[in-house]
C-alpha cells in the first residue's frame, strides 16, 4: 500500500468495543485419529475511528476468541470518518473478496451484509452503503473492508501530500 498513511494506535485508555465475525472448526487428522481446533476472527474498534481485526486459534472456542480480541488489540488503526460516514467512495479487495463503500446521508445506516457490517460499526461508521462482491469468506471480507478503509483520505491528508492549502482543495 504505497502512498497511504495510517496511523498504527496504542490501545491506552481506550474503550474498545469488539465483536465476533466467524468462527470455525478445524480439524487435523493424526495417527490417532481426528484432531479439532477453533478459529476466531474478531473485530475491536472505539466507534470513534479506531479499528482493528485479528485471528485467534486454539483448541477452546473461549480462548481462540480471546486470543483473536488480544491479536486485534495489537492491529489498531484511524480511520477518517466525517460526520458518520466515509469521506468519498473507495473499492477493497482481498483474495477473492470484493468490496465497495459509498458514503451515505444521515439517518441511512449501515446498509451493509454481516462481516463488512461488524467491520463499519466498530469503526465508527454510522451512515454507509456497502456491497460486496466475489467471495463471501467472512476472513477474506474483513481484510478486504480493511482494505478499502486503509485507502480513504481526508481533506487534511490530500492537501498535505500536495502540499496545498486545506481550501485550495477544494477551490482547484
Amino acid at each position: 500500500m504505497k502512498g497511504i498513511t495510517t496511523r498504527k494506535i496504542k490501545p491506552s485508555g481506550l474503550e474498545l468495543v469488539d465483536k465476533l465475525v466467524g468462527i470455525q472448526r478445524v480439524t487435523k487428522a493424526t495417527k490417532g485419529g481426528r484432531s479439532f481446533g477453533f478459529t476466531a476472527i474478531v473485530v475491536v474498534g472505539d466507534e470513534n475511528g479506531i479499528g482493528g481485526y485479528g485471528l485467534g486459534k486454539s483448541k477452546e472456542v473461549s480462548e481462540a476468541i480471546t486470543k483473536g480480541i488480544d491479536d486485534a488489540k495489537k492491529n489498531l488503526f484511524r480511520f477518517p470518518i466525517i460526520k458518520s460516514t466515509l469521506p468519498h467512495e473507495q473499492d477493497g479487495k482481498f483474495g477473492g473478496a470484493r468490496v465497495f463503500l459509498r458514503p451515505a446521508s444521515s439517518g441511512t445506516g449501515v446498509i451493509a451484509g454481516g462481516a463488512m457490517r461488524a467491520v463499519l460499526e466498530c469503526v465508527g461508521v454510522h451512515d454507509v452503503l456497502a456491497k460486496s462482491k466475489g467471495s463471501s469468506n467472512p476472513h477474506n471480507l474483513v481484510k478486504a473492508t480493511f482494505d478499502a478503509l486503509h485507502k480513504m483520505r481526508d481533506a487534511h491528508q490530500v492537501a498535505r501530500s500536495r502540499g496545498i492549502s486545506i481550501s485550495k482543495v477544494f477551490n482547484g
